[in-house]
């Protein structure tokens, strides 16, 4: 058969129509190929930390941004078990500029510290229910801002007022990390550093599921999703829950753990299932799928009914009926946009701790500033001073 492969071959592309389409399909894979490694070149960019020496090269002028700092070495550090975490994966990296023959390298790329409205106030309500919380957002990479006011126009300027009105908190801190750092001496390590996760189909999303169980497991404390918002304090609360988000699954967008014993141990098998478990083509897998198995082992049953039903069985783990967290299911996002649901949704979630938004769905639903939503009647009242920075729509 093998002796016989050069002349089956010959024949095959002295086909014209065969050839042609051979020669397409390696063409589309050769684009394909390299796209995909662009896109993986820049997106890894992203949270490759710059020298300094780099940035005394490019000559920058004086009004150079600044490094936010980082969350591992700069005070205040977060308290084990007392701060809530928020994390920002997202790339806000402008696009690349190339460069005229005979010019020198284009500008630094900087990844700017950008907020949008509904992230802000997710951060403001936490930091407004829990005064005795520090809050801890956590950017993924190295992020820069422009110390004082930015002097351009538009966005620039809504950002800015965003990122002050939840800096007028003194519980708020805006923090950097860097992924491999942050990674050093706990289990996944090494799993990090083989690059696993930067072949992922969904890479942002991806970072994010890695740095809640990473962050838990560092500090303990409470993880909140970016598309919440918080309701009422939950300082008193003890720590080791999550929330059920439907009869099968239950959801990381809020996951408490203690820094020590118990909860400790279970932020270690988070972080194990994460590696062993890690689908880059699932984007829920390594997420809520994380959470939903961790907790299926602990309590000796895969149904969620009964891990409700008796809480002995969770070994004092808390599972939270889905009214607390997540008391309007996806399919239903709109219900926190539409007018006409409005007295509908605040009494469903009237007893709930905190709501999820789903930005997923929702992101590009606005609304006016003002209007008779849900969602703006949350705003209002739980993140006033980023409802108010937000502008007309929020």
């Amino acid at each position: 058969m093998l002796l016989r492969l050069p002349l089956i071959l010959a024949r095959f592309l002295h086909n014209g129509r065969l050839r042609l389409l051979f020669l397409g399909l390696i063409l589309l894979l050769v684009i394909s190929l390299l796209l995909t490694y662009r896109w993986r070149t820049d997106a890894e960019l992203c949270f490759i930390e710059t020298s300094p020496s780099q940035l005394e090269e490019q000559q920058q002028p004086v009004n150079m941004p600044k490094i936010l700092d980082d969350v591992l070495v700069t005070e205040p550090k977060p308290v084990p078990g007392r701060s809530i975490f928020f994390h920002e994966t997202s790339c806000h990296r402008p696009k690349r500029k190339r460069s005229r023959p005979g010019q020198k390298s284009a500008e630094m790329q900087y990844n700017m510290l950008q907020l949008t409205a509904r992230q802000a106030c997710a951060i403001e309500s936490a930091a407004l229910h829990n005064p005795n919380f520090q809050v801890f957002v956590l950017f993924a990479g190295p992020t820069y801002y422009h110390s004082g006011n930015s002097s351009s126009g538009g966005s620039s300027q809504r950002y800015q007022r965003l990122i002050d009105a939840i800096l007028s908190y003194k519980n708020v801190q805006l923090r950097q990390l860097n992924l491999w750092r942050y990674a050093s001496g706990t289990p996944v390590e090494d799993w990090l550093n083989d690059g696993a996760l930067f072949r992922s189909s969904f890479l942002f999303s991806h970072i994010s599921d890695f740095l809640r169980y990473l962050t838990l497991y560092r500090y303990g404390g409470l993880y909140l999703d970016m598309d919440v918002v918080m309701l009422r304090s939950i300082e008193d609360v003890p720590p080791n829950y999550t929330g059920a988000e439907s009869n099968t699954h239950l959801a990381a967008g809020v996951m408490s753990l203690a820094p020590t014993g118990f909860g400790h141990e279970i932020a270690q098998s988070c972080l194990h299932d994460f590696m062993h478990n890690f689908d880059g083509s699932d984007w829920g897998n390594n997420g809520p799928g994380v959470i939903t198995r961790v907790v299926q082992k602990l309590c000796g049953t895969k149904d969620i009914a009964v891990m409700l039903e008796d809480r002995k069985r969770c070994l004092g783990f808390k599972i939270f009926d889905r009214n607390a967290f997540y008391a309007v299911p996806w399919k239903h996002w709109r219900h926190f946009f539409e007018p006409q649901l409005l007295e509908q949704t605040l009494a469903h979630t009237k007893d709930s701790i905190v709501v999820h938004v789903w930005n997923k769905h929702s992101k590009q639903q606005a609304i006016k500033v003002g209007s008779s939503t849900a969602y703006g009647k949350y705003a209002e009242q739980h993140c006033p001073r980023s409802y108010a920075a937000a502008g007309e729509y929020f």
